[in-house]
């Protein structure tokens, strides 16, 4: 434990050795943004605006998918930086391999689980014109290939997170990134603007990526980790804290894709785009809290169970630095919002998202502050809690989310988002230092 008087300087010691693996989190994710502002007008142009709202959802689908590791990645990464400092490497090894065994099991059954919903999707849920259902339903069949894929990966990073190896995963981050967007332009090149050929080729993105991130664990485990045992011993505690992950990340995703699934079934999948475009746009502002969070969540693990005061010192400078850097740069983006979707998308299309950006910007701002509290709680071991949150406000959410575009179209979304986005920041940041931190 360390003596108060030295709190504030161990406190400002440990930002620091955060700063590196921040800034590599935050290249992870800004240089993939910078592709998709320069792929995104040339999608729309020659895909057109309805197939293109549909590439986003199914984007959106993959990502959104890797919920079936049901929460291992998260899991493997709060167990193994807890057992780092006293568990010997081979039983870390064999922890590891049992999580991993799970998450191919689980990713299997997330894409078989696509594959059958594919044709609901195109024929009744999104509203799709007539000319685009059968290439859109391939599109979707073709994606589930890319949910195991995705699971696996999330389990490699989840490890390779626990041991801070933030440089490595950040480089690999990029080069998805940028092939989510390279390759569907490549596609248009040279087979033409075909829906499910920009599809396939993101799947191709993820087998890329999968292997990559299996040489890399390969470099980060000891030279025989494959033939070690799995160990189940402790299968049911991964489960369990997995379990309550996976709640969260069914339900805190849905809230914020779920949006683009009504507006197609309620306005017309032609619509989305207008909505879709500036929220993707604004949620990647999210890689400034998103950067810091991953950096300190399995620090603040460690932390948080053998000094609860640096731990609320640590929390409560995280939480300072992230609102001074983020409060301005989205106040600026709002005020601006006409004029960057203008030189971006053509003023047409500025005309008919700019009230939508400049909303959504609000909710963009909670929602990231909202992050650190979001970490506070899940690295005290208490997944529980934040699932029964979100499912809590997933209740409330839906139903006001087709009032309000039955009645206010687009911005009625926006608006009820950014609702959400602030409540759900009020209840985490209460339950951080109510619940925890004071305790």
């Amino acid at each position: 434990v360390i003596d108060s008087g030295n709190l504030f300087d161990y406190v400002e010691a440990l930002l620091m050795s955060l700063k590196k693996n921040t800034i590599w989190n935050l290249i992870g994710t800004g240089l993939p943004l910078l592709a998709g502002l320069i792929a995104t007008p040339y999608l729309i142009s020659k895909l057109g605006i309805e197939a293109f709202g549909l590439l986003t959802i199914i984007w959106a689908l993959i990502g959104y998918f890797s919920l079936f590791d049901f929460g291992f990645g998260r899991a493997l990464t709060q167990q193994i930086a807890a057992m780092r400092a006293v568990e010997s490497t081979n039983k870390i090894t064999r922890r590891i391999k049992s999580g991993l065994f799970f998450v191919v099991i689980t990713g299997l059954i997330g894409g078989g689980f696509l594959a059958v919903l594919s044709p609901v999707l195109t024929q009744s849920w999104l509203n799709i014109s007539e000319p685009l259902k059968e290439s859109a339903q391939l599109s979707f069949i073709i994606s589930s290939i890319g949910i195991p894929l995705t699971t696996v990966t999330t389990g490699f990073r989840g490890v390779l997170e626990a041991y801070e190896d933030f440089k490595a995963i950040n480089i690999l981050r990029v080069i998805l990134g940028i092939l989510n967007f390279l390759l569907p332009v490549l596609s248009v090149i040279f087979f033409g603007p075909v829906l499910e050929y920009a599809v396939a080729s993101l799947v191709v993105a993820r087998f890329v990526m999968t292997f990559m991130y299996f040489l890399l664990m390969n470099k980060r485990m000891s030279a025989h980790w494959l033939k070690e045992k799995n160990d189940y011993s402790n299968i049911k505690a991964l489960w369990k804290f997995g379990a309550w992950i996976t709640v969260s990340n069914v339900v805190g995703p849905l809230m914020v894709i779920a949006d683009r699934f009504i507006i197609s079934s309620v306005l017309g999948a032609a619509v989305v785009a207008y909505y879709t475009i500036p929220l993707d746009s604004l949620i990647r502002m999210l890689i400034i809290p998103g950067a810091l969070t991953v950096a300190l969540f399995p620090r603040i693990t460690a932390l948080i169970s053998v000094d609860l005061n640096a731990a609320k010192k640590l929390y409560s400078k995280a939480t300072t630095i992230v609102t001074k850097v983020f409060a301005p740069i989205l106040l600026v983006i709002a005020l601006s919002s006409h004029v960057w979707l203008s030189v971006w998308l053509g003023v047409e299309f500025a005309d008919k998202s700019w009230v939508i950006a400049s909303i959504l910007s609000i909710g963009i701002f909670f929602n990231g502050i909202a992050q650190i509290p979001h970490a506070v709680i899940q690295a005290k071991g208490d997944a529980r809690l934040t699932a029964l949150i979100h499912l809590t406000e997933f209740a409330l959410y839906i139903p006001l989310l087709f009032i309000a575009i039955n009645y206010f179209g687009i911005s009625g979304a926006a608006g009820v988002w950014v609702l959400r986005t602030i409540v759900d920041f009020i209840i985490l940041r209460t339950f951080a230092k109510k619940y925890f931190l004071q305790n």
